[in-house]
Parts: structure tokens; C-alpha cells; sequence
């Protein structure tokens, strides 16, 4: 990305605006999640934590997950989180989502067992509360093309305030 492109995007997610083109509405599931990456949208299936016991235990004990899988950590309303990677034992990718469904932060190849918090936002912030947080493999935000400024599609979003709002 150019520096005037990055610099573009800092100042729309500073703003509360997205960076990504015209909202038009994609097909939801509650087992996945959709992002527009500038390409065709890129598909995730989920597994849903969304309450207290499913967040606590996340991925904690797989020894495995598959390509284009991940697990959406849903909270009720937006708030500062951190995560750790206690008794987890696959490197993850974590990808912070705004109560927009705009991608904030992303922690690339969190490491396996290592219990020194995530923080949910870059520091610097102006507004580090975080609805969604998506854990996938590590190396997949890459490979599936997710930047900061990109909008999600999940139908456990507000669709009136919806980055990226379901048909």
C-alpha cells in the first residue's frame, strides 16, 4: 500500500469511516464470516463464542485447524480486550473488528503458549473497543488478503450500522 493509501486509511479509521467502496449487501450465515478484500468477498466458517465459558476456552487444546476455519468471538457490546495464548497450541492469526465489522487491528502469528496479552488495539488508538475478534491459522490473514480498513459481513452485526451489511 502507498503511503498516501495508508495514510488515507488511518485518517477513515480514525474518522469512523471505512475504507472499503460501496456497501453492497452479501449472502450471511451465522457459520460464516465474509470480508471484501478489494477482490471477490473471502469466506471464513466459524465456530461462534459468544458467551463467557466459549470465549474463555477459544482454541485452547486443537492441535489442528484447517484453512478458511476460524473461530468469531462475539461480545454483546464493544470493549477493550486482550487475549493470551494459554494452553493454546497452534499459532494464530487475530483479527480485531470494530461493532462496524471494520477490521482494526490484526496480531499476525500470535505464538503458540505464551501468555503475554494481546491487545485488541494498536497503540495510539482513538477508539480501541472491539465486537468481533476472529481467530484463524497463523498466516491466513495474509493469504486471504484481510488489511486493516476491510469491511466483515456476519449477521450478529447491527446491519443499520454495518460496514458491510447482509442481504
Amino acid at each position: 500500500m502507498s503511503r498516501n493509501k495508508a495514510a488515507l486509511a488511518a485518517l477513515l479509521l480514525w474518522s469512523g469511516a471505512s475504507v472499503a467502496a460501496a456497501a453492497t449487501p452479501v449472502d450471511c450465515s451465522p457459520d460464516r464470516v465474509t470480508f471484501r478484500t478489494g477482490g471477490d468477498p473471502v469466506a471464513v466458517r466459524v465456530e461462534v463464542a459468544d458467551n463467557e465459558a466459549e470465549r474463555a476456552r477459544g482454541l485452547m487444546f486443537r492441535r489442528k485447524l484447517d484453512p478458511g476455519t476460524g473461530m468469531l468471538f462475539i461480545y454483546d457490546s464493544p470493549r477493550a480486550v486482550s487475549f493470551w495464548m494459554r494452553n493454546t497450541f497452534i499459532p494464530l492469526d487475530l483479527v480485531f473488528l470494530d461493532q462496524t465489522g471494520t477490521i482494526r487491528h490484526i496480531h499476525r502469528n500470535a505464538v503458540p503458549l505464551d501468555e503475554t496479552p494481546i491487545p485488541g488495539a494498536a497503540p495510539g488508538d482513538p477508539r480501541p473497543e472491539r465486537q468481533m475478534i476472529l481467530e484463524i491459522g497463523g498466516g491466513e490473514a495474509d493469504r486471504l488478503g484481510l488489511a486493516v480498513g476491510q469491511p466483515m459481513a456476519h449477521p450478529r452485526l447491527r446491519q443499520d450500522s454495518a460496514a458491510l451489511p447482509c442481504r
